[in-house]
């Protein structure tokens, strides 16, 4: 049996989880929009400077509500890294797109921008870079290309809530963005999200949305006297209960970025020279990036490689997992008209790329333990 068991993922308590849980339940509301969803709105607002933080149930959920602001019709594009989870093309195909896959840069594994004009169509209607491993994609050059064409940038930043680009903060840069505190990311509450709105024009609309279709926080609001249905729309409002444990995760923002920053550093200067050596690839970071420390993968030579890597961890008790399958080579990925070869680089990576263990509280003793492990690999 070997002598340690770490896991990939742990979910932590930071402060006070618990607190406000209770509170919520003792103050009577742990519906949507009570007192510590609208806390963790007005966190998000004042440190990112975004013009409206909605919570939700899910970033897929948010990535949804996006998708129904722009009123996406049958045959409309959406252009969308193939690296990427299944919600950030499902959200888009789930309302009539056509999904529309980019490369990505060999370097920071996100969305090529020098691909992106050559994809763009007139039935373009949205742009979806993702922030892989929170790292900032080349925002400039995608905003100047989709502001050129008029096209509407919809950032998912599940892995990069607090990270910057240019000394602006991810989820800022586009006209909205999406936000995951599912109990993978650096912040959770188990299940949840956020649509970001940096574009004032699209905040009524998306209240509606977000309320089954109505304007009922119009009326919470004392805007109406009653609310009614209005639009098309669906249930996305977390319960209070959670937004209570989220907000104290948010609480915590410098001490989690802190302990997350030293645990990615840890990983780098341990493996830096095991990883020259064996010429395994390592995270980049583009110098006019500060990243938000979501992850720490290495790129081996191989599939083989890769596999023969998790088997030889896992013997010694640390879980390291593989991540995103290219999404043009899937069954609905086919449906698109998409084919092997179109995204070589996805291809490439998606089977030599492992993530290692990486969570709040993994202590140094642990990863001690990781990086001894890997280099006897």
């Amino acid at each position: 049996m070997p002598s340690q068991n770490i896991p990939f993922n742990k979910p932590c308590f930071e402060g006070k989880e618990l607190v406000y849980i209770a509170e919520a339940i003792n103050q009577g509301h742990i519906s949507g929009d009570g007192m510590f969803s609208r806390k963790c709105s007005e966190y998000l607002e004042a440190i990112l400077g975004c013009k409206k933080a909605l919570l939700t149930t899910s970033c897929t959920h948010a990535l949804e509500m996006s998708a129904l602001l722009l009123d996406l019709q049958p045959g409309d594009e959406v252009i969308v890294p193939s690296f990427t989870f299944v919600s950030t093309a499902n959200a888009f195909a789930l309302h009539g797109a056509k999904i529309v896959f980019a490369d990505i840069r060999p370097d920071t594994l996100n969305m090529d921008e020098t691909q992106l004009e050559s994809l763009i169509t007139p039935r373009t209607r949205a742009i979806v870079p993702v922030h892989y491993a929170g790292v900032g994609c080349e925002m400039n050059t995608i905003m100047e290309i989709a502001n050129r064409h008029h096209i509407p940038v919809i950032e998912d930043n599940a892995h990069g809530l607090f990270a910057r680009y240019h000394n602006r903060y991810l989820g800022t840069l586009g006209q909205m963005s999406t936000l995951s505190f599912h109990e993978t990311k650096n912040f959770t509450c188990g299940e949840g999200g956020a649509l970001l709105l940096n574009e004032p024009s699209y905040i009524p609309r998306a209240e509606i949305i977000r309320e089954k279709g109505t304007n009922r926080s119009q009326f919470f609001r004392g805007q109406v006297d009653k609310y009614t249905w209005r639009d098309i729309g669906s249930s996305y409002l977390p319960s209070d209960m959670l937004a209570g444990f989220l907000y104290a995760q948010l609480e915590e923002r410098e001490h989690i970025m802190e302990h997350r920053s030293k645990i990615w550093n840890r990983y780098h200067t341990g493996l830096k020279e095991w990883a020259s050596q064996k010429g395994v690839y390592l995270p980049y970071v583009s110098v006019h990036c500060e990243q938000s420390f979501h992850m720490f993968y290495m790129v081996m030579h191989s599939l083989h490689e890769r596999q023969a890597f998790i088997e030889f961890m896992k013997s010694q008790g640390v879980y390291c997992v593989f991540h995103y399958l290219p999404l043009h080579l899937s069954v609905m990925g086919q449906k698109y008209g998409a084919k092997p070869g179109d995204c070589p680089i996805s291809e490439d990576i998606s089977n030599r790329l492992v993530r290692l263990p990486f969570y709040n509280k993994l202590s140094k003793e642990n990863m001690d333990y990781i990086i001894e492990n890997i280099l006897l690999f």
